[in-house]
């Protein structure tokens, strides 16, 4: 047996919108793309460190490198809806997500996106 809400009308939280399951798929397809690029950036990057290491030494740079990026990655692509607009946000603020990719997403969302976008852009500048 559960027991009724305390909060009913919040989910999950009161100022994040509601995900419908077709803008989730679009959220998540954009999401893969722009981390499946970044991974390839970084793979490349890697390769390029590798084919310089002349000491053992530096294959330890190598790895610090690998696990700097591993954590950046883990931090800025979380996909949890609670925090799918901030993370989208950033995405669209590094150019690395276009608004064009975005379509289909109800206005709630972008201007959610869009919003956050701007925050980090204020906060570069």
């Amino acid at each position: 047996m559960s027991s009724p809400s305390v909060f009913p009308n919040t989910y999950p939280y009161q100022n994040e919108p509601i995900w419908s399951r077709s803008e989730k798929r679009i959220a998540r397809t954009v999401f893969d793309a722009a981390l499946k690029q970044e991974l390839q950036e970084i793979m490349q990057e890697a390769k390029q460190k590798a084919s310089r290491i002349k000491e053992p030494a530096e294959l330890w740079e190598l790895e610090r490198y690998l696990t700097r990026r591993r954590k950046d990655i883990d931090q800025r692509h979380d996909f949890r809806v609670s925090r799918l607009a901030r993370v989208l946000g950033r995405l669209l603020y590094e150019r690395k997500i276009s608004e064009k990719e975005l379509r289909g997403l109800g206005e709630d969302k972008m201007k959610a996106i869009r919003s956050c976008a701007k925050v980090w852009s204020d906060e570069a500048a």
